[in-house]
C-alpha cells in the first residue's frame, strides 16, 4: 500500500485500518448501524459478530450515562 509507506506507516494493512476505524467508532459512541454502513457489511449483525469484543466496555459506558440520566430526571 504506497499510500501507507509513504506516511510512514510500513506492516499496516488496509483491513487494519478498516478495523481500526470501525473499532473507534464503535467505542465513541456511533450507532451500529453507521458502522455497518461504512464498512459495507451485508447485515449489522455482522458488524455487532465481528466488533464484540468492543462491547464489553461499552456495555459499562452505557449502565454509567444511564444512572447519569436518572440523577437528572430526580432532581
Amino acid at each position: 500500500m504506497r499510500i501507507a509507506r509513504k506516511a510512514g506507516l510500513q506492516g499496516v494493512r488496509f483491513h487494519d485500518v478498516r478495523h481500526t476505524h470501525a473499532t473507534l467508532m464503535l467505542q465513541q459512541g456511533i450507532h451500529p448501524k453507521i458502522v455497518q454502513e461504512r464498512l459495507g457489511h451485508a447485515t449489522i449483525a455482522v458488524t455487532l459478530d465481528t466488533y464484540s469484543h468492543v462491547l464489553p466496555g461499552m456495555q459499562e459506558a452505557a449502565a454509567l450515562r444511564f444512572e447519569e440520566g436518572l440523577h437528572t430526571t430526580t432532581r
